[in-house]
């Protein structure tokens, strides 16, 4: 599995919008995907490790510190994790030939978009959509 090159990137911003989602942009989506996946789990590996290392002998200061160095680390491995079902969809998108188009509207999500968040599943207007909705139901 090798990263996607900067000039992969480039050249595939340069093509023409009724090449969208051809055979070339789904395989540089698909090695993003897979690489970005495999970085955010030895990450989580790392994360998981510094929880395993013994903590410092110390007085009731270094121990409160311990801990809150172990609730942070709890925070960030539990929200990396819920991020692996997001590659994991979009993969299974980019095989059934659904990634890269809204999943409510159908319409493109757009390159740039998707370069910036390779898992969405949302144009910009329907993800707007979807966060003012969102926003009502927390206010309630």
């Amino acid at each position: 599995m090798t990263k996607p090159t900067h000039a992969e990137r480039e050249y595939i911003l340069t093509m023409p919008p009724e090449e969208y989602m051809n055979h070339l942009q789904q395989d540089y989506f698909r090695r993003l995907l897979r690489h970005e996946r495999a970085a955010l789990l030895e990450h989580i590996e790392q994360m998981k490790h510094q929880l395993q290392e013994s903590p410092p002998a110390g007085d009731e200061g270094d121990i409160a510190l311990r801990e809150e160095q172990l609730r942070l680390l709890f925070r960030q491995i539990d929200r990396e994790s819920r991020l692996l079902p997001k590659y994991d969809a979009a993969l299974v998108r980019l095989q059934k030939g659904e990634y890269g188009y809204c999943r409510e509207t159908g319409d493109p999500i757009g390159l740039p978009r998707l370069l910036l968040r390779p898992t969405a599943e949302l144009g910009i207007e329907a993800k707007t959509k979807a966060e003012k909705v969102e926003v009502q139901y927390r206010k309630k």
